[in-house]
Order: C-alpha cells, then sequence, then structure tokens
C-alpha cells in the first residue's frame, strides 16, 4: 500500500514538491478554501503548525474550489489572502479538485485509506483534515466541523 510520501503536488507558487520531503514527520493534510464559514480554522491550523513544527510536524494546506465555489482566485490570491489574514506559514498548494474524475492522486489515496462516515471516500466540505503518521500512512480523517485545537492530543500522540 501506497504512503502519502509516494505521491507530488504542485506548490502554491508552481513548483513541484515531493511530499517525500517531508519523510518522517506527522503531518495534517488539510483541503482548505478562503471564502468558507471554516475559513477561520486558517487561525487554528497555523497555531498548530506552530506548536509542533519543532518537534517534526508540519500542516499541508491544499486549496479546493469544488465546494460552492469557495476558493475562486488564483493561486497568488490565495497565498496573499492566508498570510494576510491569518499569518499562514504553512506549506500551501496549487488548487486542486479531492472528488471526481479529476481529484488529486493524493487524495484519491487519503480517501481510500480513510474513508468517512458510513463508509462514503468522497470529501464532503472544506477543512477535511487528515492526520499522517510518521510512517506516511493515515491515522485519522475529521470532519470540517472538528477544530483544529481539538486535533492538539492526537498531534501530540503521533509525535510520541
Amino acid at each position: 500500500m501506497p504512503t502519502v510520501y509516494d505521491f507530488s503536488a504542485k506548490t502554491i507558487d508552481g513548483k513541484s514538491k515531493k511530499l517525500a520531503d517531508f519523510k518522517g514527520k506527522v503531518l495534517l493534510i488539510v483541503n482548505t478554501a478562503s471564502h468558507c464559514g471554516f475559513t477561520p480554522q486558517y487561525k487554528g491550523l497555523e497555531t498548530l503548525h506552530q506548536r509542533f513544527a519543532k518537534r517534526g510536524f508540519a500542516v499541508l494546506g491544499f486549496p479546493c474550489n469544488q465546494f460552492g465555489a469557495q476558493e475562486p482566485g488564483p493561486e497568488t490570491e490565495i497565498a496573499e489572502f492566508c498570510e494576510m489574514n491569518y499569518g499562514v506559514t504553512f506549506p500551501l498548494f496549487a488548487k486542486i479538485d479531492v472528488n471526481g474524475d479529476d481529484a488529486h492522486p493524493l487524495y484519491r489515496h487519503l480517501t481510500s485509506a480513510k474513508p468517512g462516515l458510513l463508509g462514503s471516500e468522497a470529501i464532503k466540505w472544506n477543512f477535511t483534515k487528515f492526520l499522517i503518521g510518521k510512517d506516511g500512512k493515515v491515522i485519522e480523517r475529521y470532519a470540517p466541523t472538528t477544530k483544529p485545537e481539538e486535533i492538539a492530543a492526537d498531534i501530540e500522540k503521533a509525535l510520541g
């Protein structure tokens, strides 16, 4: 079975990034949007990133426009919005699809490794979160309504 380290994605500034570069870290992978009711979670995600970064943790944000067209702008606008409004320093990636025929291969992997409610693999909304262990395997999937601070204990446990 593959791990997240087997995938690559384009960064928000258009460079190809191998997720293998994060090998050995605990990751929280999140599909994000700038115009969503859950957008204020950026603040909590950044807090987690800052709190645990020195211990080998990173949040990875994947903007997505598939839910209510809540991420309509180009990558430059997304990056500026996140930095200006929430002080985001964690890695952001180029806009992707998380569902359907054009779903990014990483998200196909995440959703099959950890299906959601009633076994559904589909991402239901923005800010669905996946906690990844140091081995690159999915530990847990969290609903969009799960606040970042509620995941802190699971991150602690994964960090050992």
